[in-house]
């Protein structure tokens, strides 16, 4: 059925990472070498930010940058620097990982300006949310997969704000969608939510389907799919799929 749908050697041609806002939202896109971006210069935090992960990406060509930059494209005086995180208690924590972007100088870098960084738990930043990191690249070793996350902000802050210079919006929790199996035409997608807090539980803990992530964000996700496919795999998922 998915076959019939969609002509598999042209999947690549669409954007199926991107998701669509069913809100007005602040925004600033922005198109990088390893993502895409939508920067919300009020909150000073992405919206979203998405990208493709496939076994090219994969090679390390190169090593961690570990070098934060404000990043070129935003106006000097309103570009969020370094200096707004310090003593600030949060970790600088990318949404598009700096180890999916080993396979080029300049992906790299990029994934280091600082409107891919929100604000993270340092516990959560380097354990369960980079555990999923990693297992998003073990997946993308079997086949190419389609990645949106961000931060998910409640109506009443839980954290508040940082910055000296700038207002960074403290991010109450974090989304991560995964799609894949275009390429095998059996396609499937997954969902999770993690809280910005301290924690070391297994996937289950944060999985949940597409359509809950979507409730959650007001985002919606795999669009370009075909409706009677984005709809069916967004209402379930396989945990046990999933596991490798």
């Amino acid at each position: 059925l998915f076959a019939s749908c969609i002509n598999k050697n042209n999947y690549a041609e669409a954007r199926y990472e991107i998701p669509i806002a069913n809100y007005d939202i602040e925004e600033i896109y922005l198109e990088r070498s390893g993502y895409s971006i939508s920067f919300n210069p009020i909150t000073n935090i992405p919206n979203w930010v998405a990208w493709t992960l496939n076994q090219e990406k994969l090679i390390e060509r190169e090593t961690r940058s570990n070098k934060f930059l404000p990043d070129p494209d935003i106006n000097p005086s309103m570009a969020i620097t370094t200096d707004d995180y310090k003593g600030c208690g949060w970790d600088r924590g990318h949404m598009c990982p700096a180890g999916d972007n080993r396979w080029h100088w300049k992906a790299m870098n990029e994934s280091f300006y600082m409107t891919n960084i929100c604000p993270q738990n340092h516990n959560l930043n380097r354990g369960d949310w980079k555990e999923l990191e990693e297992a998003c690249r073990r997946w993308a070793e079997i086949e190419t997969i389609y990645i949106g996350c961000g931060p998910i902000l409640y109506k009443t802050p839980k954290y508040g704000y940082i910055g000296k210079e700038h207002q960074i919006r403290i991010p109450d929790a974090f989304f991560k969608v995964v799609l894949t199996g275009l390429e095998s035409g059996i396609p499937r997608a997954i969902g999770f939510i993690y809280k910005n807090e301290s924690g070391n539980h297994k996937r289950d803990k944060y999985v949940n389907t597409i359509d809950e992530v979507e409730r959650i964000t007001s985002l919606d996700f795999f669009s370009e799919l075909p409706d009677d496919i984005e709809n069916m795999i967004e209402a379930e998922y396989n945990l046990d799929e999933w596991l490798n």
